[in-house]
């Protein structure tokens, strides 16, 4: 098992690169699928449709007070995630973590 931690672990970190990191990442990982970059894909791409989404809906308020905490709310998550990347471990992350899984269960 540490064997393939250490395989997949440049394309689970890569991942978390928001927006284009996803795809170089699904890239890494097309030829030989690695169990631990695919759940590390699947957390980095759910971040980056989340950033996105938030994103389109608050810049209509155009407030401070609004957008602050989405980013730090998406900060936290990434940080969490990253970090989980680095150590080794595929702990989701927290709140939108296990739907990450399960809606984008065929990506990569």
């Amino acid at each position: 098992m540490n064997n393939t931690i250490e395989k997949g672990k440049a394309a689970a970190i890569t991942s978390y690169i928001l927006g284009i990191g996803v795809f170089i990442a699904m890239s890494m990982n097309a030829d030989d699928k690695n169990a631990f970059a695919s759940f590390h894909i699947r957390q980095g791409l759910g971040l980056t449709l989340t950033f996105i989404s938030l994103g389109l809906i608050i810049s209509n308020f155009d407030s401070l007070m609004i957008s602050a905490p989405m980013w730090v709310f998406v900060s936290v998550l990434w940080s969490y995630g990253i970090f989980s990347a680095i150590k080794g471990e595929t702990k989701p992350v927290p709140l939108l973590g296990n739907f990450f899984q399960k809606w984008l269960i065929k990506i990569s």
